[in-house]
């Protein structure tokens, strides 16, 4: 499997153990409370990052109380395994404000987005489009995709993610009835393998049910099908609201 960058790690090591965690306030727009934090001394040192407790999680009647915050963490790193797309580095914290939650840290953003004014390769989006199909992502919105300053895209908020159900909904859908492209099969099966019993396996385990899990090695040997297409949007429900 990829080995996590050496400037990945560190970054997950100092969302997890960086003392001082200071809330800087709450980030607007989201359902649940997400807050804007620092983490460590005052800047230029300190790290900012977005943390969701799990106890700010609102009531939803299809994801089980107190989930959400793990299926973040989950997203990142089946991400990690797959190469693909980009998420912020994501780790669960215990030691914070308001107890035990996900920790990403903070992407500095352009307001770019997928719907709008960007520049990125059409090879991106499909990425995109395949981790959302793969994840069983309910909730892509546009403005769930972040430029930074040197043009690349990091894709956030995955807390309604890997369902036992089928839940895809995206502002995505330019690729369906495409074939899974050649040169993402070795990530793929590089996934399958890890999920099946490499490290992703124990991973997961921590962070998503076993009934989850066992969906989601059935949804990537799907994928890898030969005759799979990526799928169609079936109602207007396939589409997010609000869609940005």
């Amino acid at each position: 499997m990829p080995v996590p960058s050496s400037d990945q790690a560190l970054t997950e090591g100092l969302l997890r153990e960086l003392p001082d965690v200071k809330i800087l306030g709450l980030l607007h727009g989201a359902s649940n409370y997400t807050f804007l934090a620092r983490l460590g001394p005052r800047p230029p040192s300190g790290l900012r990052a977005v943390y969701k407790p799990s106890r700010g999680e609102s009531p939803l009647w299809d994801f089980e109380a107190g989930t959400l915050y793990k299926r973040e963490v989950a997203a990142y790193e089946l991400s990690k395994v797959l190469g693909w797309p980009l998420i912020p580095p994501t780790v669960v914290r215990a030691a914070a404000p308001h107890g035990v939650g996900a920790m990403q840290q903070f992407i500095e953003a352009d307001g770019r987005h997928f719907l709008g004014r960007n520049e990125a390769p059409s090879d991106t989006w499909l990425r995109v489009a395949l981790f959302d199909v793969i994840a069983n992502n309910a909730d892509r919105k546009s403005g769930h995709c972040l430029f930074d300053a040197k043009n690349n895209v990091w894709v956030i908020d995955h807390g309604l993610t890997f369902h036992v159900e089928v839940k895809l909904r995206t502002v995505i859908w330019d690729y369906a009835g495409q074939v899974l492209p050649g040169d993402l099969c070795g990530d793929v099966e590089r996934a399958l393998v890890e999920l099946e019993r490499g490290r992703l396996a124990e991973t997961m385990r921590e962070l998503i049910s076993a009934a989850e899990l066992r969906i989601l090695k059935r949804r990537v040997r799907a994928v890898l099908n030969p005759r799979w297409r990526f799928p169609d949007p079936s109602s207007a429900w396939s589409i997010p609201w609000p869609p940005v």
